[in-house]
């Protein structure tokens, strides 16, 4: 047993540390900070890669703008009769950056933050970082022309990021608690934690009643659209754009749909 001088005179060599990036490091090498004295050891308590941090940070500073529109920003809302009537672009796209109030927008970037990472992490680099925002994109205007064909002919209009954010929902159940391999659509957990989260989001929207969306109606058609794309897509941008884990030999889900 050496002394404690013994611990300060003869150090080990030093590895140059290699620096994460921003925009999805590993999910299985977390940072750690401090030295032995000073918790050496503990996962920094915030450590979201870059991605999916700006999506919820742009939410709030997105309503704050809306809110200073003549319109509030209803002329970029979505209307399902579009679909029939022309005119539905830009509204499929924009409605996205749009939100019903601050319990709204602050919800959503809430959720964005809870469900992004896991699935950011899979696709690593700047690279990753846009297909990251395409598939949160994509995943968001599937919702949305979802709702449209549900109500298709309606003129309330629907704004929202919900069925964007639900579809990272979609892609972080196939990944969470997995240290980054992605589970098949077979897998027990993912089909009943997709069915109770399905059956718990018609609840709501049939009931009306969700916290700070009080008086307004509940999109939980773009929900559900939103969270089976981003269950069904996670699979195909896998195998084209993803990083396993390194001595993790992955293979193609059962039951993913194939490009």
């Amino acid at each position: 047993m050496g002394s404690e001088n013994d611990r300060f005179d003869t150090p080990p060599p030093a590895v140059p540390p290699t620096p994460p990036s921003p925009w999805g490091a590993p999910a299985s090498a977390p940072e750690r900070e401090g030295g032995e004295g000073g918790g050496e050891g503990r996962e920094r308590i915030f450590n979201a890669p870059l991605p999916p941090l700006l999506v919820a940070l742009s939410m709030p500073i997105l309503f704050f703008l809306q809110e200073r529109l003549p319109d509030e920003g209803l002329r970029w809302a979505f209307f399902p009769n579009a679909l029939v009537n022309g005119g539905w672009w830009p509204g499929v796209l924009t409605s996205m950056a749009l939100h019903g109030g601050w319990a709204h927008a602050l919800m959503n970037a809430g959720f964005a933050l809870a469900f992004g990472p896991p699935v950011a992490r899979l696709f690593r680099g700047l690279k990753g970082g846009f297909i990251f925002f395409a598939y949160y994109i994509v995943c968001g205007l599937v919702g949305t022309l979802g709702y449209g064909l549900v109500h298709l002919g309606g003129d309330a209009p629907m704004v929202g990021a919900s069925g964007a954010v639900t579809g990272l929902l979609g892609g972080a159940i196939r990944l969470l608690g997995t240290g980054g391999r992605l589970r098949p659509l077979t897998d027990r957990t993912v089909v009943t934690t997709g069915a109770v989260i399905l059956i718990l989001n018609a609840a709501t929207g049939l009931i009306g009643f969700a916290p700070g969306v009080e008086g307004a109606g509940i999109a939980w058609e773009a929900h559900a659209f939103g969270f089976l794309a981003g269950l069904l897509l996670i699979g195909p941008l896998n195998r084209w754009f993803g990083k396993p884990p390194a001595g993790f030999a992955s293979s193609a889900g059962l039951g993913d749909p194939r490009g």
